[in-house]
């Protein structure tokens, strides 16, 4: 099966459903920002948040807030709430723009700063789905453990990016890179408190439930 092929055949399908990744980003006034996730993969966040319908969300990686949105549309239906990191101060405040331009902005609170400092500070609080897209993709082991604490039982750890390591352009120049996902795929996979696996939609997705 050509996946190519098979992802522009979904795309006819589904093109009109969901936020639209193009006119998302046409109506972001900042011109510079980390890459978001394609349209299959905001497909799916939303559908695995109406099967697990978590109250309580956290996104390690906002970018301009299309994923975030993605997942603000499903769990203001039922009175959820997102906790969401962004490094760059620019960044966020032009998510937070986009939060409101989109009518979920109260669903949603922007934490600004290193997630490898925010979350080791996370003690009493616990998540019932986490969403990780970092674009500092070393950051994907480093923030395993502690991304696994504060995940409820039975909650839902989705990441995104995980096939960089069989994604041709990135064989040659991003060693680095490619040795943390590695890393992390193989804890993910290893990890006894985990059942998970990777779809092959966006750039590699890995879903897993904590038991």
């Amino acid at each position: 099966m050509n996946l190519e092929e098979a992802s522009r055949y979904i795309n006819s399908l589904y093109g009109k459903r969901g936020v639209n990744r193009e006119e998302y980003i046409e109506s972001t006034e900042l011109e510079k920002f980390g890459s978001i996730v394609d349209e299959d993969v905001s497909r799916a966040l939303q559908v695995l948040f109406y099967l697990t319908r978590p109250q309580n969300v956290l996104e390690i990686g906002t970018s301009i807030g299309y994923s975030t949105v993605s997942m603000a549309t499903v769990v203001k239906g039922y009175g959820g709430k997102i906790t969401t990191i962004e490094y760059d101060e620019n960044v966020a405040e032009q998510a937070i723009k986009n939060f409101k331009r989109e009518g979920v902005a109260e669903t949603i609170e922007v934490k600004t700063g290193d997630a490898q400092k925010i979350i080791p500070q996370i003690e009493s609080e616990r998540f019932d789905s986490i969403f990780q897209d970092v674009g500092d993709k070393r950051l994907y082991p480093l923030l395993f453990d502690d991304c696994i604490r504060v995940l409820k039982p039975g909650g839902l750890l989705v990441a995104e990016d995980t096939l960089f390591p069989v994604m041709n352009r990135f064989k040659k120049s991003h060693e680095e890179l490619i040795e943390s996902i590695n890393k992390f795929n193989q804890m993910v996979a290893d990890d006894p408190r985990l059942e998970s696996t990777i779809l092959s939609i966006g750039d590699g997705l890995t879903v897993a439930i904590k038991k």
